[in-house]
């Protein structure tokens, strides 16, 4: 019951310092309730087992992926296939369907289940150039008939092959977030696996990023991580601890704005009590969005990433 509150006191924390109103009564709630989440962490703080728990549990090859969402959650599924240029990558999903009364565009990464075939059929999540390219198809069409836009990001990172470098990854990753950002339809992010590198934010950049309680959102891997700082991939544990990549230290950094809570054991213990709680989550954030007009959208992204690295020095 801690943890249930501890998400939803950090959930509440987080949407008030959004607003960004003046007045007493908003700075009092501010501190009470970082007064009262500092009585919760006193004695228990996160340490490396609990994050590296984090780490276990979206990488856990049980846990639902983008597919299982979308045919829990939206109906009158249509995919859409191919960037029109190359070839279909089935590493990124992406196509049309509603969701709580509302025609909606859903884009996301798309991991294989199963033997090492299927693993690798759909590159382990990991998409090439013609799989952004294709995403940005559909938010074109999205942007054109003013469908909202739901992100599903779970991928250890863009494809680092020779291949995929010669097709132009690093312009398709900075395209597909420039078209995330001249959006003027609602756009929502749900990191809800591995939040890897430029191939997450290719699908984050949106009004509002929603993180499953047991996913992880970071600039690399703690392998990778570990491999730059120790020469040792061997210390990701230790490299995760360090720069903590799970849902409630990416709230309190902001770069997320919403914890969804997860069944008990992790997502992966019961596929439609995750779906329920990440449809009610998307449902409230559109609700919130719908008000917004395109302008307002897009400045809303804008300021909202250009807010990102205040801390910096």
């Amino acid at each position: 019951m801690s943890g249930e509150l501890e998400l939803k006191l950090r959930d509440r924390l987080a949407k008030l310092k959004r607003l960004h109103l003046p007045g007493a009564g908003i700075s009092d709630e501010v501190r009470r309730i970082e007064q009262q989440l500092e009585k919760m962490d006193s004695g228990d703080e996160r340490d490396e087992d609990e994050i590296w728990r984090s780490v276990e549990f979206a990488r856990h090859p049980e846990r639902p992926y983008t597919l299982d969402y979308i045919e829990r959650l939206i109906g009158d599924w249509i995919e859409l296939h191919g960037d029109r240029a190359r070839m279909d990558d089935p590493a990124v999903v992406s196509g049309l369907g509603s969701f709580a009364g509302r025609t909606v565009a859903v884009i996301g990464h798309q991991k294989g289940r199963g033997d090492a075939v299927q693993r690798v059929k759909r590159n382990f999540g990991m998409s090439n150039p013609e799989g952004y390219r294709k995403a940005m198809r559909v938010m074109d069409i999205a942007n054109r008939h003013g469908f909202p836009v739901i992100t599903f990001v779970d991928t250890p990172g863009a494809y680092p092959g020779v291949a995929a470098e010669q097709h132009g990854q690093g312009g398709a990753l900075a395209a597909s977030q420039a078209a995330m950002a001249r959006l003027t339809v609602p756009a929502v992010a749900c990191v809800i696996g591995e939040g890897g590198s430029g191939g997450a934010i290719a699908f984050a950049l949106a009004n509002r990023v929603l993180m499953q309680q047991f996913a992880i959102y970071s600039v690399i891997s703690p392998e990778g991580c570990a491999s730059i700082l120790w020469r040792d991939a061997g210390q990701a544990r230790k490299a995760a601890a360090a720069f903590r990549p799970d849902a409630v230290h990416c709230l309190e950094l902001g770069v997320i704005d919403s914890i969804i809570p997860e069944p008990k054991n992790g997502a992966h213990s019961d596929y439609d009590e995750a779906a329920k709680l990440l449809g009610s989550s998307l449902r409230a954030t559109l609700d919130e969005l719908k008000k917004m007009s395109g302008k307002d959208l897009r400045r809303d992204r804008r300021d909202r990433f250009r807010s990102h690295g205040v801390f910096a020095s």
